[in-house]
């Protein structure tokens, strides 16, 4: 089994060959600009002083300053960030908005921290990022990623003013609301993924209201991607998360019960089932019944929204997959593998690249409104969401209609030539 930044470089290369780039070319592209690591040091609670690596890799700055997530992760390590560095610059291209690609990673199990530990790592990390003259408005602008949250940004903002001496809102994004984060960010991924799926069944001639969907994954990017799809007509028949799925016989599902399901009980199973023994006439009353991840996976719908993990459709299951579409919200959910047995099917992925891109969107809207000084409202930032995702579905339909390629690798290679032709307008090529 591969990992996401696994899956990106192999991809990378097959968008690389069809552009017909040389190597040294390709190089440049994935080869990052600067590579910040350090030791950094945080008390524990019991007060012993604990050293972790953290790093902080800056990739292509040719269309504007970096951009890119914070990681908290125990195998956070200088390769799986050089990549997903390389992967936010052609990510924030795609979308054309004008931002580099950057990521940062702290080598730390946050499930084994207390808040207060949680908090010192943060701050040293930012510590670190500021004195060195890593990031800044202008410069490198992080935003939260796996396992960090607005909690996490409040924290690293206020300790880089501390360090800088002044208030500097736009050196992080993903931030609370009351402190210039801005309104639509908490479901912003998925919005911008609707934004696409929406573009493209309408070139397919299909209706909203005739469109069945199936969510793998029921975090924070599938359950707001099956409420606003939900609310738009469209009819979601299943969901899933850790625990296994539901699938609602009536219909549709009631979205708003699901999320209590998982409110109630912390899982949609949970609700209804204590490990092999399930409720029967529970779940008759509320009309679901009980599958299995990879029964979701094989659900005859006309979409599959796959909102979990990496890695979910492979070569061991890709054929058993029916769905005529796949939404990539999650980071990797499909494999190279499984992608060439998907093609060969005739199922077409809308790739995370672009699916994804809405949370990078709506980060560059709140580094723009803390610069200018400005507080868009929620309706504005979603319209200005949806203009930008319709452009690139746009711009990235006439690279897969000339290359005649798949939706990936037309991504990818719309990515790859804004960053050349910024390269290249400025004498890096």
């Amino acid at each position: 089994m591969g990992t996401p930044f696994d899956y990106f470089q192999q991809n990378f290369g097959l968008a690389a060959d069809c552009l017909g780039l040389e190597a040294a070319t390709r190089k440049k592209l994935m080869e990052p600009e600067n590579i910040f690591k350090k030791e950094i040091e945080f008390k524990t609670d019991s007060g012993e002083t604990k050293t972790v690596s953290a790093y902080r890799v800056q990739n292509n700055s040719a269309r504007g300053p970096y951009k890119g997530g914070i990681r908290f992760h125990p195998e956070a390590n200088e390769a799986e960030v050089k990549t997903l560095a390389a992967l936010m610059s052609l990510k924030c291209a795609v979308v054309n908005i004008p931002l580099g690609g950057g990521k940062g990673g702290v080598e730390v199990n946050p499930k084994n921290l207390s808040q207060t530990e949680l908090e010192r790592v943060a701050r040293s990390y930012m510590r670190a990022l500021a004195e060195n003259n890593i990031v800044g408005p202008e410069k490198d602008i992080p935003a939260p990623d796996v396992y960090t949250n607005p909690q996490t940004m409040a924290w690293m903002l206020d300790e880089y003013e501390k360090v800088v001496g002044h208030k500097a809102p736009g050196v992080i994004t993903g931030k609370p609301i009351a402190l210039g984060g801005s309104l639509g960010r908490s479901y912003a991924t998925a919005q911008g993924g609707f934004f696409v799926l929406r573009d493209y069944l309408k070139d397919q001639g299909k209706k909203l209201s005739e469109t069945t969907v199936a969510v793998q994954g029921f975090g924070n990017a599938g359950s707001y991607f099956a409420s606003i799809a939900s609310d738009a007509g469209m009819k979601v028949v299943a969901v899933s998360d850790s625990s296994g799925g539901v699938f609602c016989n009536g219909d549709q599902c009631e979205v708003p019960k699901l999320k209590e399901y998982k409110e109630d009980s912390g899982s949609l199973r949970g609700n209804f089932c204590q490990g092999d023994s399930c409720d029967v006439d529970k779940m008759k009353k509320a009309e679901v019944e009980m599958i299995s991840n990879e029964e979701l996976l094989a659900l005859e719908v006309d979409v599959l929204v796959l909102a979990a993990l990496d890695g979910a459709v492979d070569e061991r299951n890709a054929n058993e997959v029916k769905a005529k579409t796949i939404l990539e919200l999650a980071n990797g959910p499909v494999t190279p593998e499984g992608d060439e047995i998907l093609e060969r099917n005739g199922v077409a992925v809308i790739p995370d690249i672009l699916a994804n891109a809405g949370g990078v969107t709506v980060s560059y809207f709140e580094w723009v409104q803390n610069r200018s000084g400005d507080v868009w409202t929620e309706a504005h930032v979603n319209q200005r969401l949806e203009t930008v995702m319709h452009n690139a579905y746009k711009d990235l339909k006439a690279i897969k209609e000339e290359k005649v390629t798949s939706w990936r690798v037309a991504a990818l290679v719309l990515g790859i030539e804004r960053l050349i032709t910024a390269m290249k307008l400025r004498g890096w090529l």
